[in-house]
This record gives C-alpha cells, structure tokens and sequence, in this order.
C-alpha cells in the first residue's frame, strides 16, 4: 500500500493557501463545535491549527480508507483536552463523515470531550496529562527494534510540559537514539491558571532540551511554509529525537480570543461564533 501523504517542504503559494485554508476550516469547526456541546478549550483548539493543517495534508504518511496500516505515521495528540479540533482534521480528512462532528460531546457519541482511541485515526486516548511522550518513545523504540518504517509524532502543550513523566520521557528518548520521534510543543505561553511564566516558567526551554541531548528548531508555529520545511527536515540530526518549538497565539485567528486567558475554558455564545465567522472568513 502507498501513502497518501509523505514529507514534503518548499511549498508553492497556492500550496501555502491551501494549507492555510485548511486550518481556518478547522478553525471554524471548532468554535462551532464547541458552542453546541457547550464545552471548553477553545483556545488550546485554535493555537494547534496550523500545525494540525501541516501534519495532516502536507506531512504524516497516512491513509484515512486504511486507518490501521502497519506503515502509517503514529501521531499523539497528547493535550487531549483539544479533542474538538483533532476530530476536526480526522473528519475533513476523510476517517469519518464530517456530519459526526454534530455529535461532540453528546451522550453516547464517540467523540468524547478529551480524545478517545475509539475513533478511526486516534491512536491514543489522552486527557491525563504527561502520557503522550511516554507513549510516544514506545511506539518509536518498537519500530526501531522492528524495523518499520513509521515516524511517531507528538503534540504536547507547554503547561503539560510541567509534568515529571515528561522529563523521564525527554531523557529517555536520547538514550534509545530515537530519531524517528518528533515532539511538538505548542508553546502558546498560557495554562489553565495563568501564564506559563507565573505559573511556572519554563526558560529556556530550547536550551533545556538541547542539555538533555535533543535536536531543537523553533518556529513560528503560525507560518505554514516554516513548518512544512521544518518537518521536512526531520531528524535534524541522527541518532537524535527531534523537538519543534512552536511559538504560538491561544485563541489565535478570532481576534477577540487571542492571547486570553479566560478562552481556556469559556464557550462561545451565538453572537460570538457569529463574529469568529466572520473572522475566520466562514459561512455560518
């Protein structure tokens, strides 16, 4: 079976559009469903939009008709609280019918409020912070020992990054050589409580990574062409795990929501996903 998808970078303008486009719609599901089901993470949703419209129509081998291929790239969303949009790339993907998306967060559906495995293309439940990474180095230390041919890639945020099970994982990953591991942070500078600087500052987070033996690039995690060289570009080095610092906006793309703290949690009233909408350059 071939991919549908392989890693790629140097994208042309109608390329970078798409992407972007990409990204709004995801942007737009989002809010939309997170106003229905009268949920919360909103803005933990649309920081990661970008990076998710990169990975997944420009840079992770996958096949949404052959969800469980052998050879298909292992991606860990490991803030699992960001359900909405992850449901969103899957569905505009082609894993399930976009019209499931209606059913976030109801009784008895299968998109749960943190995401679940049972859905086609998740391949972690994730929710309990500290787990992805963890996860993420087995996955990648047994197709090292296996011989296959996958790339794993995780998505933490930067408050998850408060969790030691992390850092277990951080020294772990060098050790093992796991250069077919790629770590994501999106490093919007807000947790649920505050800003990750008050709350409990991670600086220099570059250099602390490259102290415990990582391959560290940072990158406007809001500029599509620098991501897509960038993920091209993994490994960075090899024999080393690869770790993509992206700077980022919560609440980026509804300009009411950006950089606030209070969209962590708080749902959109009609008038407001009237006016995102509108933002984001969407039919309601």
């Amino acid at each position: 079976m071939s991919p549908t998808h392989r890693y790629g970078s140097d994208l042309g303008m109608n390329t970078v559009e798409r992407l972007s486009a990409f990204a709004q719609t995801l942007r737009a599901h989002a809010v939309r469903m997170v106003h229905r089901s009268r949920a919360s993470h909103l803005g933990s949703c649309l920081s990661m939009a970008d990076i998710l419209a990169c990975l997944y129509w420009n840079t992770l081998r996958i096949d949404p008709e052959h969800p469980n291929w052998q050879d298909r790239d292992r991606f860990i969303l490991s803030k699992g609280h960001g359900a909405a949009i992850i449901y969103a790339a899957l569905a505009e993907r082609g894993f399930f019918p976009v019209g499931e998306l209606k059913t976030y967060c109801e009784s008895g559906s299968r998109l749960t409020g943190h995401i679940t495995s049972g859905v086609p293309g998740v391949e972690l439940s994730s929710g309990s912070l500290g787990h992805g990474l963890p996860v993420g180095c087995g996955m990648a230390l047994g197709a090292k020992r296996g011989n296959l041919p996958f790339r794993t890639v995780v998505l933490c945020s930067d408050g998850e990054l408060d969790e030691g099970s992390n850092w277990e994982a951080i020294l772990f990953a060098p050790q093992h050589e796991l250069d077919n591991l790629l770590l994501i942070v999106d490093f919007n500078k807000i947790q649920s409580f505050g800003r990750v600087k008050e709350v409990l500052d991670l600086d220099p987070l570059a250099d602390k990574f490259r102290a415990f033996r990582w391959a560290v690039r940072e990158v406007d995690g809001h500029n599509m062409q620098q991501l897509a060289d960038t993920f091209a570009a993994v490994p960075f080095e090899q024999g080393r795990p690869s770790v993509v610092i992206a700077h980022t906006v919560k609440g980026k793309g509804v300009s009411f929501m950006e950089d606030q703290l209070a969209w962590h949690y708080k749902t959109p009233s009609a008038e407001q996903v009237e006016a995102a909408m509108r933002e984001l350059g969407v039919d309601l």
